[in-house]
């Protein structure tokens, strides 16, 4: 070997040393159920080559991030309900993202204004009604606190994030004196003690146990793809409930970046990718959920369901009365 031969293979091996491996991963931290997300991760593994590795926990995410600091592996929260988007920017373990991609596909409502975190799809909190014992189709939140509806109501705990979310939008639209009334009618008119989750709702109504609750749109879909509850969905009709003068509470799932995100790019990647048409697809066909981007068509089974008029409560400020929400929950003993 020559001299010029052993001068280009040093050159070389100094320049892979200076020279860092492609990463190819990007590290999830999310409260997603794994059938939910996991078709999506495939298919941008697919398209991408980028690993997504995942940790599936039922609580304490924005905790953990925190506690880990610097040197947390997280890249990417991925969340459900809008006060767990907040409440991570709010601990400062998020950090801004300038995206023409996410700005073009997201509508300014369902991102945060800092580019600290932002929504990738959207769910609408509806009634279950009975098919066979309830007439009406139409129907406005405040109508649940009807004394019409006493002992027929079900649902779950009022301290679960999609209720209080719900008490955040009914305080936003009434105030908080009108929504204290409010809750105690709709305690009122319980016809068990809040628990279980949303298809315990549905699965109540079609045991006879009560008329009318309320629960997320996207449960009804994966009822009626799950054999051992499809009988809890067809005894079901949803209502599209609307605020008086106003429109249909919804709620997020969304993403934020982490401070110390070790794969910052990656996750990017994966943020962009999923508000991009394929994953929106994906959202609207596997999960039921609405999509975030325009001109992205909704799953028969949702569309069944009615034209959603969003209400126009800010999400922001339905986040901002989450604490108030709860403490009116306690204040009138409603899971009690």
């Amino acid at each position: 070997m020559t001299a010029k031969h052993l001068a280009a293979l040093a050159s070389a091996a100094l320049l892979s040393l200076a020279t860092p491996a492609l990463a190819t991963d990007v590290n999830v931290y999310t409260y997603r159920e794994p059938g939910l997300i996991k078709p999506l991760f495939d298919a941008f593994t697919a398209e991408t080559g980028i690993a997504v590795n995942v940790i599936f926990p039922k609580d304490g995410l924005e905790e953990r991030i925190a506690a880990e600091g610097a040197n947390s592996p997280a890249d990417m929260l991925l969340t459900v309900d809008i006060a767990r988007l907040t409440k991570a920017k709010d601990l400062g373990i998020t950090q801004p993202i300038k995206s023409a991609v996410l700005e073009e596909a997201i509508p300014a409502g369902d991102r945060d204004a800092d580019g600290h975190w932002f929504g990738v799809s959207e769910r609408a909190r509806v009634f279950y009604a009975s098919k066979d014992r309830v007439v009406a189709d139409a129907m406005t939140y405040e109508d649940l606190a009807d004394p019409k509806w006493k002992g027929k109501v079900c649902i779950r705990s009022g301290q679960h994030m999609y209720n209080l979310a719900l008490l955040g939008a009914v305080i936003g639209r009434l105030g908080p004196d009108k929504a204290k009334t409010w809750l105690e009618g709709v305690k009122a008119n319980l016809a068990r003690k809040p628990s279980g989750g949303d298809r315990d709702v549905a699965k109540d109504i079609a045991a006879g146990l009560c008329d009318i609750g309320v629960g997320n749109t996207y449960y009804v879909g994966l009822m009626q793809q799950n054999p051992d509850q499809k009988a809890w969905a067809d005894a079901i009709k949803v209502i599209m409930p609307t605020f008086a003068g106003g429109g249909t509470h919804i709620n997020l799932s969304g993403f934020a970046i982490a401070k110390n995100a070790p794969n910052k790019d990656n996750a990017v990647k994966l943020g962009e990718w999923l508000v991009s048409p394929k994953a929106q697809e994906l959202y609207a066909t596997i999960n039921f959920e609405y999509p975030v981007r325009a001109g992205v068509a909704v799953s028969p089974t949702v569309q069944a369901f009615g034209e959603l008029k969003r209400d126009d409560t800010p999400l922001s400020a339905v986040a901002a009365n989450r604490a108030a929400a709860s403490e009116m929950v306690d204040a009138v003993g409603f899971d009690n």
